[in-house]
């Protein structure tokens, strides 16, 4: 069976790295953060930069919404389903939450009518929309930005000094 592109990258990167000048950088990596949104939300250090940009546009709940989303999706326990899902509610979707979303009237009422008895799915759609609010608004401007650029540069510069030190 074919291994799929990105386990395929990382066997690469675990045989060859540090025996060969070839595996991907942490530039490469930066870089490799504009091929999608998914990218970014996996690597510690994009995450870190995607979560600041969004906080220069007041918008990190977006992040931090689909961060609690995926914590909770792991849940085991029946109890803490309850607890995670209110706690998630209060935060992010009901009427003037501390960190509120948006998301359309439909879905914030599905899931007002669902928090009683709650579901590791009850959040699905809403952090859908905001998965797409973020890959298609967003990301791309974040990929615009100073801070994305300074990033990038920073680690070119790291990968130019760790290959030429006579610079």
């Amino acid at each position: 069976s074919q291994l799929p592109q990105a386990a395929q990258d990382k066997n690469h990167n675990a045989i060859f790295k540090g025996s060969c000048c070839f595996h991907r950088s942490n530039a490469g990596e930066s870089m490799a953060w504009a091929e999608s949104v998914d990218t970014v939300l996996a690597n510690k250090e994009g995450l870190a930069a995607f979560r600041t940009f969004l906080k220069s546009e007041f918008s990190e709940e977006n992040v931090e919404f689909w961060l609690a989303c995926e914590d909770f999706k792991k849940t085991k326990s029946s109890t803490k389903i309850a607890s995670k899902a209110q706690k998630i509610y209060s935060d992010f979707i009901q009427a003037d939450a501390p960190k509120e979303i948006n998301i359309d009237f439909h879905t914030k009422n599905d899931i007002s009518q669902k928090i009683s008895e709650p579901t590791l799915s009850c959040f699905d759609a809403a952090q859908s929309s905001i998965y797409s609010l973020m890959a298609k608004d967003s990301f791309p401007r974040f990929l615009r930005s100073d801070l994305y650029r300074e990033l990038l540069q920073k680690h070119q510069d790291r990968n130019q000094k760790r290959w030429l030190p006579f610079l």
